[in-house]
């Protein structure tokens, strides 16, 4: 009986430690000071140039009213526009794992005078997002950074209505091999495997991220 509890507890650890695959991605993240570095990156005057971010609201087509979430909202960078794009009647979850990148949204929200922004502080294993609520989730550059990519995904699953979309926008593996796990077609068939259908896929304008949306399986008929 002990050697079966002690090889089921050993079972359980291997899961654990395998599930942890994000560790290159996020090597840089692990200390405040390491993230107010990155931090700057996140709000560089030039990000509007290479992120596009109206093309990003372009193709999530938000209506007035709707109800989306930023998982990995880092410092708040998506904010204004998801904000734009709902309008007042419409709501915006700004999630992270880390407080001192929401003290900084929440700072970026307070500039911009979002009043429909609320903030989340998830965990490595859960988005914490309101069940069964959102329109839209949006995971931007962020999908590389998930030590758990099927509880997140779980999680992100059951907080879509049905007929909800995820939009995970990634690099290209060959644009960051030294950190980004999965190639396209690796995060399509993981993300798929995780309850989730591919609705559609594209490249951005910029030739070193890709858009793909993803429907949850229970809103299929």
């Amino acid at each position: 009986m002990r050697f079966t509890r002690l090889a089921a507890a050993l079972s359980l650890a291997a899961c654990v430690l395998a599930a942890q695959v994000a560790t290159n991605a996020n090597k840089g993240y692990q200390t405040p000071e390491q993230r107010a570095n990155v931090a700057k990156g996140l709000g560089s005057a030039n990000r509007d140039a290479q992120q596009h971010p109206h093309d990003i609201i372009a193709a999530m087509n938000l209506k007035p009213g709707d109800s989306v979430a930023d998982v990995g909202t880092g410092i708040g960078y998506m904010l204004p526009y998801l904000s734009d794009a709902v309008g007042p009647s419409g709501k915006v979850f700004a999630e992270d794992i880390y407080s001192d990148f929401l003290d900084k949204a929440r700072a970026s929200a307070k500039e911009h005078n979002l009043t429909n922004v609320e903030f989340i502080l998830g965990t490595q294993t859960d988005p914490k997002l309101p069940a069964h609520s959102l329109d839209a989730v949006l995971v931007l550059e962020v999908y590389h950074h998930f030590n758990y990519p099927g509880q997140m995904l779980a999680g992100i699953s059951n907080a879509l209505k049905p007929g909800g979309r995820l939009f995970l926008v990634d690099f290209h593996k060959s644009f960051g091999s030294n950190h980004i796990r999965l190639d396209k077609p690796g995060v399509i068939e993981e993300v798929d495997s995780n309850g989730f259908s591919l609705v559609s896929e594209s490249e951005r304008s910029s030739d070193n991220q890709y858009m793909a949306v993803f429907t949850p399986q229970h809103s299929n008929p």
